[in-house]
């Protein structure tokens, strides 16, 4: 299948857009060119970018074949790319403004631990987009046996104009976030992006703009960078409002089948799919104005992958924020853990949090000394040591808001105050379970116990952790995480390996209910027949079979296994048998004692005579025919 047309011009004004604007500034430092020449410059550009992009589009092609999503591309060096269905974690659309007003969109393919998109189309229609992710996790339900019946690939492919309603489960709304909601997220908002880019432009790198900052004492200029300062702190709250509400306008979360799909965007559109089996952790954050408002946000994550990490940073919530509670049914939605009530870290680790504190107190203090005396304005540089009243409270709510849970399934941790992050992780989720302890930690007999997941949080060093925890108590946790590690992976595999047998469709279990059905009916033909007058069997007690022989019958035990007895060998069966490889075949020097039977008390067999002269016969019979001895048995085994 082919891309959307449109999109040919669409991506050579995307190539060509960066390098008119570097012809603008080449041409605007050099009149001498001429705008005659600039302009054969700018049209050779664009139809060089026209030019790949047919080229691109003509080489480019994907199908979805039975077991896999295949994408063939290139113009100067051609790469193929096969992905299976069951490594996809996610299947993202993204349509930007200028994308939907031509009717194109983008697709990518997210697998587990991916650091990057392991496959990108750009651009289809919005309903070939949809009919790509939709017909994804079909496939993916249809290998694990939770699908229906497979359809062809043809007429999978054929469905392209079908619309997006023509495969998948039906869909049920889970959460679709309300204006007042929205316009709450905006209010929590803020982006710091803008400080840090004015404090560029004002630090003289650009003595263009640094010109402009004018010269006046050292009060003026202190009176004017603290209203300053809460000028860019107002600018850079709106801005993140902004951004938080073109990121979230229309959000709605829903569930299909084993999957969740969300939407989002006001100006650039998303949509996507969280698959439920491969969710490695759940994590609600909250800050101090949500916790007093009653709100929090959800995040579900799923293998090497955050659902919709598009480079945003709020992009990764799965809802953005509602009502706590709302929160935490929707959560249990996904995994049914239960009511969480937190164990502390031992209460003396306060005193650890107000030295640290303290500590930062005594550096700003240090610093805004060192400024004082470099510009010599005798500001009151002792002003920040008043920040040390704050120094307990802050210490006793760092330890407050921290703690685990264990609860039958799940893992619970909790972390920090300005942002606090609660993380669920099932038992059979850990990847690891990690001990660690500092300098500083061990000085106060406390440690850290990590449940290391796949998530995206553990490329960052986010995952679970219960934190600061005495050591003993660090120990048995650490002891049970992996207990409970092993049981529930051990119980994860058996409820999967139970149906590992069924790999084929309804149909083919039908069929072989049908075989099964037949040999029954033969069976049943051949009892009949045996009564319209053919022979019977005999009676084990008619031909006078002896007590004895029902005796060497084994009776099949409560497992289900018989054991062998080797009783009446006098082998050591206590070590395995030397194999000797002759290059074509193996040979055992202990072979079985299958002759036991046949052997007396002193473990001499009256047979072992006649089975020397039978090989001596062999032999002989070897030698005459021109064959080396056993040359037989070496024809034989190949």
């Amino acid at each position: 299948m082919k891309l959307a047309p449109q999109s040919v011009p669409y991506r050579a004004l995307q190539k060509v857009s960066g390098i008119v604007v570097v012809l603008f500034f080449v041409v605007n430092n050099n009149p001498e060119w001429g705008f005659a020449a600039a302009t054969a410059v700018a049209g050779a550009v664009v139809l060089l970018a026209v030019g790949y992009e047919v080229a691109y589009y003509r080489r480019f092609d994907y199908e979805l074949t039975e077991d896999t999503l295949d994408i063939s591309s290139g113009v100067i060096s051609r790469r193929e790319r096969e992905i299976p269905y069951r490594r996809i974690q996610n299947v993202d659309v993204s349509r930007s403004v200028i994308q939907r007003a031509i009717g194109v969109a983008a697709v990518d393919l997210e697998t587990a631990g991916g650091s990057s998109t392991e496959g990108s189309i750009r651009f289809v229609s919005p309903d070939e987009a949809t009919r790509i992710q939709r017909e994804v996790q079909r496939r993916k339900s249809a290998d694990s046996g939770a699908g229906a019946g497979r359809e062809s690939t043809d007429r999978a492919g054929g469905g392209a104009g079908a619309g997006p309603d023509a495969v998948g489960p039906a869909e049920e709304e889970l959460f679709a976030i309300s204006p007042g909601e929205l316009a709450l997220v905006g209010a929590l908002s803020f982006d710091g992006r803008l400080i840090g880019l004015l404090a560029f432009l004002s630090s003289g790198s650009i003595p263009v703009l640094s010109s402009f900052v004018p010269e006046a004492s050292a009060v003026a200029l202190t009176a004017t960078a603290i209203v300053g300062v809460g000028g860019l702190f107002l600018v850079s709250w709106m801005l993140g409002a902004g951004v938080a509400f073109t990121n979230y306008y229309g959000f709605r979360l829903s569930r299909a089948g084993d999957e969740l799909r969300y939407e989002r965007g006001l100006f650039r559109r998303y949509s996507g799919s969280i698959p439920t089996e491969k969710v490695q952790a759940l994590r609600f954050t909250d800050n101090p104005a949500k916790r007093a408002l009653g709100y929090a946000s959800l995040s579900i994550e799923t293998a090497g992958y955050a659902p919709g990490q598009g480079g945003e940073q709020g992009s990764q919530a799965a809802v953005p924020i509602a009502a706590t509670d709302r929160v935490y049914r929707l959560a249990r939605e996904v995994e049914a853990f239960g009511d969480p009530r937190f164990s502390r870290p031992p209460k003396r680790i306060r005193w650890r949090y107000a030295f640290r504190y303290a500590v930062v107190v005594g550096i700003l203090v240090a610093a805004a000394f060192g400024v004082d005396w470099y510009l010599g304005a005798g500001l009151p540089w002792y002003a920040p040591a008043a920040l040390l009243v704050a120094v307990p409270p802050a210490a006793h709510l760092k330890w407050k808001h921290r703690g685990y849970w264990l609860g039958e399934d799940h893992l619970l941790t909790r972390n920090g105050f300005w942002s606090r992050t609660v993380t669920v992780v099932p038992y059979y989720r850990i990847q690891n379970v990690i001990d660690t302890r500092t300098v500083f930690q061990r000085r106060w007999d406390v440690a850290t116990i990590v449940a290391d997941t796949a998530g995206s949080s553990s490329i960052a060093g986010n995952d679970a952790a219960a934190v600061d925890f005495a050591t003993d108590e660090a120990i048995d946790l650490r002891e049970t995480l992996r207990e409970r590690l092993r049981v529930a992976v051990a119980e994860h595999r058996d409820r999967r390996d139970r149906f590992e047998w069924f790999e084929g469709d309804v149909g083919e279990a039908d069929a072989i209910g049908e075989s099964t059905e037949a040999i029954g009916e033969s069976t049943e033909a051949i009892g009949e027949s045996t009564d319209e007058g053919d022979e019977p069997i005999p009676d084990a007690d008619n031909e006078g079979f002896s007590d004895e022989s029902d005796e060497d019958q084994s009776e099949i035990p409560d497992d289900g296994v018989i054991r062998p007895d080797f009783s009446g060998s006098d082998r050591d069966y206590s070590e395995p048998a030397e194999r000797i490889d002759t290059g074509e075949y193996a040979v055992d020097r202990n072979p079985s004692d299958i002759h036991d039977a046949d052997r007396g008390e002193d473990g001499e067999g009256e047979g072992d005579e006649a089975d020397e002269k039978g090989d001596e016969a062999d032999a002989k019979s070897d030698r005459d025919d021109g064959d080396e001895p056993g040359a037989d048995a070496n024809d034989a085994d190949k």
